[in-house]
């Protein structure tokens, strides 16, 4: 048998880097596929594929948003002798309506899943690929490392969210999940829907963070069309305003709410709760008001 090898695709990313962490905590060795890697790898530039992929056993593949290219990738990877593959997705994939018409993340999870399921049933008879699907809730970690962070560290989150709820996941807990499946029997031809233990709104989030950080966090709702004006304003293209709009829509319109029981699934464990991910985050200096911008 040759050597264990894991390629990590999006590995300095918000759940690829978690990933990166227990694999290397695990002693497997591990290949971190990104732009600023060396040799370098680039989605959109295929002649740094065979690199990231030779020699690799199994792989965690987060998408290139807007762009079909998870299928051509993981056509590659077979061919190029992976035999696991766990596909980082994202909720709703499987619920009309549920992204809107406009979402550029929607149609790249919709195909990339397609793709991995047409290699079989994931059992890693037939072709031989074991594959795993994960699709998590919002992101914790929005408030303290994403696209939440900057508006946090200000005082004030201005979102075009309503008064909607969202089961929202620890990455730490994807990343455990996706590990598991790169690493263990038992995880092949599964999808696992990831969300926390129970859902808060915006304003919610933003008290128990408020808590913690020492200082008041306000969450202030706006209409669809004026966070898009303020978008605007901040120098996002039309395009960018649109999306990052439409993104919010499952979460405006009650659909996130909803609490899954893929961790437990995976794990045989209760997932972290929110309030576990504000105590690490604020003990690690994530809203500190000396970073606040």
């Amino acid at each position: 048998m040759r050597d264990e090898l894991i390629l990590v695709v999006g590995g300095t990313g918000t759940t690829g880097s978690r990933v990166v962490a227990r694999l290397r905590e695990r002693g497997v060795a591990v290949r971190v596929a990104s732009r600023g890697g060396e040799p370098r790898f680039d989605w959109t530039d295929r002649t740094t594929w065979d690199w990231a992929l030779a020699g690799v056993t199994a792989m965690y593949v987060v998408p290139f948003d807007g762009q079909s290219l998870t299928r051509p990738f993981v056509g590659r990877a077979v061919a190029k002798g992976v035999e696991r593959i766990v596909l980082l997705s994202g909720r709703g994939v499987d619920v009309p309506g549920y992204a809107g018409e406009a979402g550029a993340a929607g149609p790249t999870h919709v195909d990339g899943e397609a793709a991995v399921r047409a290699l079989g049933t994931g059992s890693g008879t037939g072709t031989g690929v074991r594959w795993t699907i994960v699709r998590p809730a919002w992101f914790a970690q929005n408030f303290s490392e994403g696209f939440f962070l900057d508006a946090v560290l200000t005082g004030e989150l201005r979102l075009a969210a309503g008064d909607g709820a969202a089961s929202f996941v620890d990455a730490e807990d994807i990343a455990a999940v996706a590990v598991a499946a790169l690493t263990e029997d038992g995880h092949g031809g599964r999808t696992y829907e990831l969300s926390g233990p129970r859902a808060l709104t915006i304003a919610e989030a933003l008290t128990e963070i408020s808590g913690a950080a020492g200082r008041e966090i306000r969450y202030v709702p706006l209409s669809p069309e004026e966070f898009v004006t303020e978008l605007r304003t901040q120098g996002l293209s039309a395009a960018e305003a649109a999306d990052y709009a439409e993104s919010l829509s499952p979460l405006r319109r009650g659909l996130d709410s909803h609490v899954s029981d893929g961790v437990r699934r995976a794990l045989g464990r209760a997932p972290r709760d929110f309030r576990e991910f504000v105590k690490s985050a604020a003990a690690d200096g994530a809203w500190r008001q000396s970073d606040a911008i």
